[in-house]
């Protein structure tokens, strides 16, 4: 293909810092869900710890959310989630991308927990430099059976009818497609990775030197050629194998960390 191929997927929508910003926090695919409490201790503790001026959630956030309405059931995990979140948004600045595991977060939940909703991709002014966001799915141009199942979904008539659906029937099928989805990652022919083509398309349309994407659970910084970068956000498990990542973004660049620890905030304290 030539380097025409991939265009952005709309008009791109751009973010500048505010001025007083000197840091901000980029996470995604913490798939959060009942099934991993350790996890979502240490979004807790990290949202509580970090002195970041903005945190970004590029996405997957849940492991699935099947409606707005959930958040309103008595005692559910998600309305713990919104009220993790809503606590988390008094201290600093969240937005939130949607993911193909959360795409169905609605502006009810988002107003509710604090959230900023972003588009994807979006274009972040900050630093003096210009960062690329993404959650990564889209770049994915080769899985074609998964592209076109992702426009069907995300229209509006679609969605309207999902939610139509009684809570314990999204709650199957949520299930059901948590399980093909796996099923897809342990085969390494249904698996495709984002393309590196559109990967410099897209940043080369968007004035951007640096791409930053989740929802691979491929960790890593890729050279791209030609002063352009693609770095990649790890997926979040506390609870089995101990994996996660921070990238934070300053006047000094980018790094990637581990989550802060609520420790982090008593030694602060004490100095």
């Amino acid at each position: 293909m030539n380097a025409a191929s991939f265009p952005l997927p709309g008009p791109l929508a751009t973010l500048r810092a505010e001025p007083l910003w000197r840091r901000v926090d980029v996470l995604s695919d913490l798939h959060l869900s009942p099934a991993l409490p350790r996890t979502v201790e240490r979004l807790r503790e990290h949202l509580a710890a970090t002195p970041a001026d903005a945190v970004f959630l590029l996405g997957d956030i849940f492991e699935a959310w099947i409606g707005d309405d959930v958040r309103w059931v008595p005692d559910s995990f998600e309305q713990q989630c919104m009220s993790l979140l809503r606590d988390a948004a008094r201290r600093t600045r969240l937005f939130f991308m949607h993911g193909n595991r959360d795409f169905m977060l609605g502006p009810a939940m988002a107003y509710d927990a604090g959230l900023t909703v972003l588009d994807d991709p979006t274009r972040l002014e900050a630093f003096g430099r210009r960062w690329l966001l993404s959650h990564g799915d889209l770049l994915c141009v080769d899985d074609v059976g998964y592209q076109r199942a992702r426009a069907v979904v995300r229209r509006p008539w679609v969605k309207a009818l999902l939610l139509a659906l009684p809570l314990s029937a999204r709650r199957a099928l949520a299930r059901y497609l948590r399980g093909r989805s796996k099923a897809n990652q342990q085969d390494p022919m249904q698996w495709a990775d984002v393309d590196p083509q559109a990967c410099r398309d897209w940043l080369k349309a968007a004035g951007c030197d640096v791409l930053i994407h989740g929802h691979t659970h491929r960790p890593a910084d890729h050279d791209l050629g030609n002063g352009l970068r693609r770095v990649v956000l790890s997926d979040w498990d506390f609870d089995h194998a101990q994996r996660g990542d921070v990238l934070i973004l300053d006047a000094t660049g980018l790094r990637r960390d581990a989550p802060m620890r609520t420790e982090a905030v008593r030694d602060r304290l004490r100095h």
